[in-house]
């Protein structure tokens, strides 16, 4: 055995090194993926975001967008590197203000190795400079950017942000956002939350939007055109800021007198579901040919083909209902989907009771009876109906069923205040279907696991005693179609891709 005797130097050296935290010892990258089994590559292990600074400039006419994001965030472990969500090209990234190396991995990835190591617990200002053209970028084999004759829009689900900005682009890290936009005069930019200022120079105009309450990403927007803006404030004192794009055609009239009817809506659904959560109102309609809309924070978007047919303020409950169901409590993972469509869905019904079109359980009746045994819209479990059925009918349709078998059960006082309570209860938060059935529990004083797992979670068609128990179909054979089915089956594809 040998003893080796430290000269002083080289004991305070080894003193210095005993003296840096253990948990140097286990700093390691953060995580591609955040953890969602069904999409395992979104989001980002490591770091949570606070806010989302987007300095941005758009060319219309060659769909070329450059700028700066600014991400502030939080480590939540001892990181040697992390990831940001993204596409464009980029061409300096900066870590607290030290340039940082960068390379793409994967579909989606941004790989960023600071300067230094980062500690857990660290506040972190990560600033990353970029452009590209959005409509030439692809992953998975698709292209969510929405190019129009008159500009480009970002509105996806369960991805958009790539597009546009580096993210953290999973619902369970939501973030408050500064979006500031320049394009050339003549064009317009709408975005989430408030307009703060516009200023014009040399040409070019520049939008400044703010949301100041916790955003999923896939609910921030971008949107440049030339739109007829609108501006209003609902009853309850809410600005209301909606947008049509110049070339609706025919379909303008209708899309402004259903969209105009926002403020009015949303003071009808805070009845159900608690005070509107943000401190602005909208949507708008920009000239593309999906067949979606999507319930982008504080103003949706909306598609001319919403509108084909006419009128209809069925679509425009369905995304204003999400703005309690899905933003103000967004899913923990995407396998909780129902608690996002199952209750929009069943705003709609609660809107056509409200319009004399046909009561919740009149649909409700119609939805089961219209549907035969073997029909595979019952396969689908809503609960968990995997990626390849995340926006089925059956998770709209069946998941509605499921809230009118869950009201018949516990009664209206709790089923209400079930639909008040929730968005209180997990605001600006995010929650799973589990905890959800848990709630439901809590406040009705009643096991419900049973109940859930018939309507939700069963691959098959709740047999005529579990329908009765539910006070489902009690006459099958004389169910008719509600005056409101058309409207509301108009809506079927709003979220389809």
């Amino acid at each position: 055995m040998h003893r080796r005797i430290m000269a002083p130097g080289a004991l305070a050296a080894a003193s210095l090194m005993l003296a840096i935290p253990a948990s140097a010892a286990s700093l390691s990258p953060g995580a591609p993926g955040i953890g969602d089994p069904y999409y395992p590559a979104y989001g980002n292990g490591g770091y949570d975001v606070s806010h989302y600074d987007l300095r941005l400039k758009y060319q219309p006419a060659t769909d070329e967008l450059e700028g700066t994001a600014t991400l502030l965030a939080k480590t939540t472990q001892d990181l040697s590197r992390f990831n940001l969500d993204f596409l464009l090209d980029v061409s300096e990234v900066r870590v607290n203000g030290a340039k940082a190396s960068f390379a793409t991995s994967g579909e989606h990835e941004l790989e960023i190795t600071p300067n230094k190591a980062l500690a857990k617990g660290t506040s972190v200002t990560v600033v990353v400079r970029y452009r590209g053209v959005p409509s030439t970028k692809e992953a998975y084999g698709f292209n969510a950017w929405l190019r129009t004759s008159d500009g480009g829009v970002a509105a996806g689900e369960p991805e958009g942000a790539w597009w546009w900005f580096p993210s953290n682009d999973h619902p369970l890290d939501k973030a408050t956002y500064d979006v500031s936009v320049q394009v050339p005069n003549g064009t317009q930019f709408i975005s989430n939350g408030t307009l703060q200022s516009t200023s014009s120079r040399a040409g070019w105009t520049r939008y400044n939007w703010r949301s100041n309450k916790p955003q999923a990403t896939y609910l921030a927007t971008f949107a440049a055109g030339r739109f007829d803006v609108t501006t209003g404030t609902s009853e309850s004192g809410i600005p209301v800021i909606n947008a049509y794009s110049k070339d609706l055609g025919d379909r303008a009239g209708a899309a402004r007198a259903s969209i105009e009817r926002t403020g009015e809506i949303a003071d009808w659904l805070s009845e159900y579901f608690g005070p509107y959560p943000y401190n602005a109102l909208g949507g708008y309609v920009p000239n593309t040919n999906t067949g979606y809309a999507l319930e982008t924070q504080t103003r949706p978007f909306y598609s001319p083909s919403n509108f084909a047919n006419g009128s209809n303020t069925s679509v425009v409950v369905h995304e204003l209902a999400h703005q309690w169901w899905g933003d103000l409590v967004s899913v923990k993972k995407w396998k909780d989907i129902w608690i996002n469509e199952g209750f929009a869905r069943y705003a709609q019904w609660l809107w056509s009771e409200h319009e004399g079109e046909g009561t919740a359980q009149e649909i409700a009746d119609y939805v089961y009876a219209s549907r035969a045994a073997d029909d595979a819209f019952w396969s689908v479990e809503p609960g968990d109906p995997g990626p390849e059925n995340q926006f089925h009918i059956a998770v709209y349709d069946r998941g509605a069923l499921a809230l009118q078998a869950l009201r018949n059960e516990i009664g209206d006082d709790a089923f209400f205040a079930i639909l008040k309570g929730w968005p209180a209860k997990y605001a600006y938060g995010n929650a799973s279907v589990a905890d959800f059935v848990r709630y439901a529990e809590e406040v009705s004083g009643k096991p419900l696991a049973a109940l859930f797992d018939t309507w939700l979670f069963q691959p098959s068609k709740p047999g005529a005693p579990a329908a009765r128990s539910a006070s489902i179909a009690k006459s099958a054979a004389t169910t008719v179609q509600p005056k409101s089915w058309k409207k509301i089956a108009a809506t079927n594809e709003v979220h389809g891709h």
